[in-house]
């Protein structure tokens, strides 16, 4: 083979483009992965890593502010984030070097620098160029600020990581999955919150089941929120920064975080030149990944579609298989898991009920919902909420939706019953084990087949 000529090269070393080298190289394919920042992209250096260990340190401080309730003496004496950043910092520390290792042990030509599509099977780097039977492009994501100026007391999730202090006031102009997560670590590290989102309800991609859980919780922990309000204009000073609403109310604090979500980073890179299809920033793919320019691939939140580190992580390696002549399954959107990290967590899988209504009919689905207070292990952990099924009347169960501390660790067997389209009357002959937050899985299905238990129905 010609230098710098390979079977796939890959723009981007994020979640779905080490993937696509790791599955790549383990097929035999000579693989070709470019970054111009840090190996593990988004997700392990400024995202779900960074973030979840800083949700983590607030969760052992909202257990230490507790602890007299479990019988425990220990006192909150405050937080240091100095060593809150430390302790981030050594998670993602041990993560990158443990990838490094491990994309460096395979037969993966790793380059460093930015690269730009100059052919259609062409990246250039520098004065280098690297011409792939196959090309991916997985360029990742970037933070969406609706025009507003980024800078002082106005920042982003990007910043918001890297903050040594805590601050007694935040404004959070968005309740999607990033600003409910950092309104959660900050309100448990001592700052008053305040929520803005413009549409009704917080989290709003959820089924609205959540949103109410969500609300209820964050009303007792004393976050609160402004549903229904769009933002008019931010003005900062030295004093603080004040963001005016539609509504005519204001709200000030000493920093607004925009956490309005994140969109495509696909611009710049040369995809439209080389005749990339692409609409409002994203790169559209047939349900392979393939571009409409052959051997072209996408993966990762450049596709439009559920922006998930998970996802691009199962696409990445999708493409490997699919460029290997593997013919793999077609990724199923629907069939993703997602969590949002907050207190408390949410995690689901499948339709909402409104989608599924809308596809099946509303005479045709059957609803769910089984509360947590009749499940022995979420009582001793001391929190509320509810597992909510949607299925398919005489059919399988196409919805998972739940609310509760340490959902997200319970969101794997859901995908399984989505997924696998199990029947309710399938899982519940199944055993969960006693006493677990999992059981509650079990007992939500066994009414859901018409013999409920630990349930008032």
């Amino acid at each position: 083979m010609a230098e710098n000529t390979f079977d796939l090269v890959i723009l981007g070393s994020g979640s779905g483009g080490y993937a696509a080298a790791l599955r790549g190289a383990q097929l035999g394919l000579s693989v070709a992965l470019i970054e111009k920042d840090k190996l593990g992209g988004t997700c392990l250096h400024r995202g779900c890593i960074p973030t979840k260990a800083l949700l983590h340190s607030a969760e052992v401080a909202d257990t230490t502010k507790e602890a007299a309730h479990y019988g425990v003496t220990a006192a909150f004496q405050g937080i240091d984030m100095i060593q809150v950043n430390k302790y981030r910092d050594s998670i993602v520390d041990k993560l990158y070097k443990g990838l490094t290792g491990l994309v460096g042990s395979k037969n993966i030509t790793s380059i460093q620098g930015e690269g730009r599509l100059t052919g259609p099977r062409t990246v250039t780097v520098g004065s280098e160029t690297y011409t792939g039977k196959n090309v991916l492009l997985a360029t990742g994501s970037v933070t969406k600020t609706l025009g507003i100026e980024i800078g002082g007391r106005v920042i982003t999730s990007d910043q918001a990581l890297q903050m040594d202090w805590v601050p007694q006031k935040v404004a959070i102009l968005g309740g999607g999955v990033i600003g409910v997560e950092f309104a959660s670590i900050w309100r448990s590290f001592g700052a008053e919150v305040t929520i803005i989102e413009g549409l009704d309800r917080l989290v709003p991609n959820e089924d609205p089941a959540m949103s109410k859980g969500l609300e209820r919780a964050y009303k007792k922990r004393g976050i609160d929120f402004k549903l229904g309000n769009k933002f008019k204009q931010v003005t900062q000073n030295e004093a603080g920064v004040t963001v005016e609403l539609e509504s005519g109310d204001s709200v000030q604090a000493d920093i607004l975080l925009v956490a309005v979500g994140r969109g495509p980073n696909a611009t710049g890179f040369g995809f439209e030149e080389q005749g990339i299809a692409m609409e409002r920033g994203w790169v559209l793919t047939n349900d392979r990944l393939e571009t409409n320019v052959p051997g072209v691939y996408a993966a990762g939140d450049i596709v439009p579609g559920l922006q998930l580190a998970h996802r691009g992580f199962m696409q990445g390696i999708f493409v490997a298989e699919e460029i290997a002549g593997l013919n793999p399954i077609v990724v199923d959107e629907m069939g993703i898991p997602r969590v949002t990290y907050c207190e408390p967590e949410i995690a689901s899988v499948g339709l909402t009920e409104a989608q599924a209504k809308e596809k099946f009919g509303a005479d045709k689905v059957s609803i769910y919902e089984y509360n947590l207070a009749g499940n022995g292990k979420s009582n001793i952990l001391g929190t509320a909420g509810v597992i909510k099924l949607i299925r398919e009347v005489n059919g399988p169960v196409i919805g998972f939706h739940m609310i509760g501390s340490r959902a997200g660790e319970q969101v794997g067997e859901a995908q399984l019953i989505v997924n696998w389209e199990a029947y309710p009357e399938d899982v519940a002959p199944l055993i969960h084990a006693h006493p677990t937050m999992n059981e509650a899985i079990g007992e939500a299905h066994l009414a859901l087949a018409g013999k409920p238990l630990h349930a008032h129905a």
